[in-house]
């Protein structure tokens, strides 16, 4: 006898599946933050070496330093940044949808030490005379951007410029540098057309005061950029550029696009293939795995990830391993139809003698993803990564997904005496 109340549970529990995908996937799929390969953007790997004589690269250093390049990035209006520390001395910047790179890269590799010195290079002020997020664009009088700093001490600037006054005509200069370097000299550049060094104003009276303004010829951009880099503060290391990619934007939507109809077509065919050699156990099939890419995509929703191209194929992946779960299950039921066992009978034995096999599977491909995340780079940490979230998903959704809606439709015993529909036909079941 037919327990109907099982089928109107399985049809209930499948419309309310329905119903939430259908409305709460497009805002999910709105809110997942889309990897530099897919929406475009600038990669650059650094080697970190020291800023000065017998500075140590620890992991504290490293650590300082990734910090001072996030507060830079923020300056960039950069989405989710993702910056990592490599190995031993390496750091590699990640930034999504920058659309200025030059101005990307400028900005995280310059190491904003501002000096103030006399004519002779002696260094008078640095940055650490500097209130912190005390620089700003402000305008003189001829309407030209200029940038402001705020100093700590006023007395102490006072004390600089009655020292730079008293040195006299011709010599009397506060020299500003940005990164000065060894071998720069204020002489050798005072009279080409493009110095390195900022400005070097004249001081002709004692300036007692904690607001000074340096006036460079800048543009508007120039200008809010120093101020800017300013405001992020010096990095305490040095950074060498080791490798560094593009990805334009266009580029990267076009990948999108044709990952995601790879994607769609070969989940079509998966599909299709369940539900024409399986039959109404392929229908359970191709339910649980919808709720599985849902399940994988409200998860990543949940982390905040940046889903990549690496992700996508991981996450395609997964539906190759449940699928391969659901296969064996459904070949190990198809095996006890064939012995003469009845549907309900071999639903049991088939769930039962399927799982040790299964539940190694995922084990051992956890277990690689793990020794990938561990080891592997920026790409190869979050193709692992989903790899491992997926392979848990579609374990949860293959397995037990599979048996709560295969178990209705069995107990309800509408499947009974009915083996053509998990794909076994009569002349292939030996009788006892």
């Amino acid at each position: 006898m037919v327990k109907k109340n099982r089928i109107a549970t399985f049809i209930l529990i499948l419309a309310a599946f329905a119903v939430l995908i259908g409305f709460t996937t497009p805002q999910i799929v709105k809110n997942i933050k889309l990897g530099l390969d897919l929406q475009g953007g600038f990669e650059v790997l650094y080697q970190v070496k020291p800023a000065k004589k017998g500075q140590k690269i620890d992991n504290d250093v490293l650590k300082s330093a990734v910090q001072a390049l996030d507060r830079r990035v923020n300056v960039l209006g950069v989405s989710e940044p993702n910056i990592t520390i490599e190995g031993k001395d390496r750091i590699r910047v990640q930034l999504a949808g920058v659309k200025d790179q030059n101005n990307a890269r400028k900005l995280l590799s310059t190491k904003a030490q501002l000096t103030f010195r006399d004519v002779n290079d002696k260094v008078l002020l640095d940055g650490s005379d500097l209130k912190g997020g005390g620089s700003k664009v402000t305008y003189n009088q001829q309407n030209q951007p200029i940038v402001q700093l705020t100093l700590k001490d006023g007395d102490k600037f006072g004390e600089v410029t009655k020292k730079v006054m008293n040195m006299g005509p011709g010599q009397n200069q506060l020299v500003i540098w940005l990164d000065y370097e060894k071998g720069d000299s204020y002489k050798a550049e005072a009279g080409k057309k493009d110095p390195k060094f900022i400005s070097a104003p004249s001081v002709n009276s004692v300036l007692d005061q904690k607001q000074v303004v340096i006036e460079g010829r800048f543009t508007q951009e120039e200008a809010q950029n120093l101020a800017d880099i300013l405001n992020a503060g010096a990095l305490p290391v040095k950074l060498k550029e080791v490798y560094s990619t593009s990805v334009g934007a266009k580029f990267g939507e076009q990948a999108l696009h044709d990952t995601i109809y790879a994607g769609f077509i070969g989940v079509a065919i998966i599909f299709l293939f369940m539900l024409l050699y399986y039959r109404i156990p392929g229908l359970v099939a191709v339910i649980t795995l919808s709720i599985y890419i849902y399940l994988i995509l409200l998860i990543f929703d949940w982390m905040n990830g940046v889903l990549t191209l690496p992700g996508i194929a991981a996450l395609i992946l997964g539906v190759g391993m449940a699928v391969d779960a659901n296969i064996i299950t459904y070949e190990r039921i198809k095996e006890e139809l064939r012995s003469g066992k009845s549907v309900m009978s071999a639903f049991k034995a088939g769930n039962r003698r399927s799982f040790t096999t299964i539940f190694d599977a995922n084990i051992t491909t956890i277990l690689a993803a793990g020794v990938l995340f561990a080891y592997g780079t920026s790409s190869v940490k979050g193709f692992a990564l989903v790899l491992i979230i997926s392979v848990l998903a579609s374990f949860i959704t293959a397995v037990y997904g599979s048996r709560v809606f295969l178990g209705l439709l069995v107990k309800s015993r509408w499947l009974d005496k009915k083996p053509g529909y998990f794909g076994v036909k009569e002349s292939e079941i030996s009788e006892l």
